[in-house]
């Protein structure tokens, strides 16, 4: 073969070689970049309350203060955290008559988005604290701050309408609902409030989402139980199974500011109490608090449970096995 030949016959292959780099490096790009919109990373966190003691120590050192580096580096790995916020926020002071009343500064909302936090749910009892124009306010307040509120609404009808978190990998739905009595507050069907559905209810919801669209994850929180108590009712575990039965993929419950049993039913987690998050409660019993992660792709669900301890209001991860503790007591 004469010299020229060679060359070209090298040249020719070195351009076959760079193309299908080029191509590789292509293809590899668009992989990651479909596998990273190919799961949805989500957190749910317990009560998050803006007063009392959390608020003597906002005063002190800042509302910043209020999150360990631990807890933001699980918050910024994930795209969507929800969290239970016990409190209006609002600068309207219109407290209805019940025993403990919380209010929040609105401000505050900025630093919960900064640090991660995406949802608020508002199916609580505290949510009323202020009153009706303190709700509706808080609302407005949570949506300024580019967070999102889930279970309230303008009426009765909106404010227990299943919210569409997530339409990527598939559709995910979220239903809130307060299950423990509100202390004085008049539950209007056509005026501004969180919602109180009945588990019946929530469980028909269910089933009409399910046959419209089958792929979808359908996950439930409750605000429900009896504070200070490691157990569920048996009324909860019937409860529980019945919105499972009914086509729901995991069931979140907060409001006893307890760890409660964590229970798997068909293949379907129970978190029945998933305890405080940012809170100023100090016995032992109340300093426990689980972060629950759900990792959903186009065919699968995977759960985790990451267990935090809270000291001076601070939640903290403490890397010790804390979560096969709990299951065992």
């Amino acid at each position: 073969m004469r010299k020229s030949s060679i060359v070209q016959a090298a040249n020719l292959m070195l351009k076959k070689n760079f193309i299908f780099l080029l191509m590789s490096i292509l293809i590899s790009s668009c992989q990651s970049k479909d596998e990273k919109s190919y799961t949805k990373k989500i957190i749910f966190v317990g009560d998050l309350l803006l007063d009392r003691g959390v608020r003597e120590r906002i005063e002190h050192l800042g509302i910043e203060s209020l999150f360990h580096n631990s807890i933001d580096s699980v918050f910024h790995e994930n795209d969507i955290v929800i969290a239970n916020l016990e409190c209006p926020a609002t600068n309207i002071k219109e407290p209805i008559s019940k025993k403990y009343i919380f209010r929040g500064n609105p401000e505050w909302l900025d630093v919960l988005k900064k640090h991660g936090i995406t949802h608020l749910n508002l199916a609580n009892n505290h949510s009323m604290d202020q009153g009706r124009d303190g709700l509706v306010d808080t609302q407005s307040k949570i949506l300024k701050s580019g967070l999102f509120p889930l279970g309230y609404g303008e009426n009765v009808k909106h404010a227990c309408k299943e919210e569409l978190i997530a339409t990527e990998p598939r559709n995910i739905y979220v239903l809130s609902s307060l299950r423990v009595p509100s202390e004085n507050w008049t539950y209007l069907e056509d005026m501004p409030c969180v919602c109180e559905e009945s588990i019946d209810k929530i469980a028909q919801r269910i089933k009409v989402l399910r046959n419209a669209d089958p792929e979808c994850i359908i996950l439930i929180q409750l605000h429900w139980g009896v504070e200070h108590t490691l157990i569920p009712l048996t009324s909860q575990k019937q409860d529980a199974y019945k919105l499972i039965n009914s086509g729901a993929d995991c069931i979140i419950g907060h409001h006893t500011h307890t760890v409660q049993t964590v229970e798997t039913y068909k293949e379907k987690p129970i978190y029945y109490g998933i305890g405080n998050f940012i809170f100023d409660q100090s016995k032992e019993i109340n300093k426990r608090g689980l972060m629950v992660q759900l990792v959903i792709s186009k065919s699968t669900i995977k759960f985790d449970t990451i267990p935090f301890l809270i000291e001076k209001c601070i939640p903290k991860l403490n890397g010790s096995n804390l979560f096969e503790e709990l299951k065992h007591e």
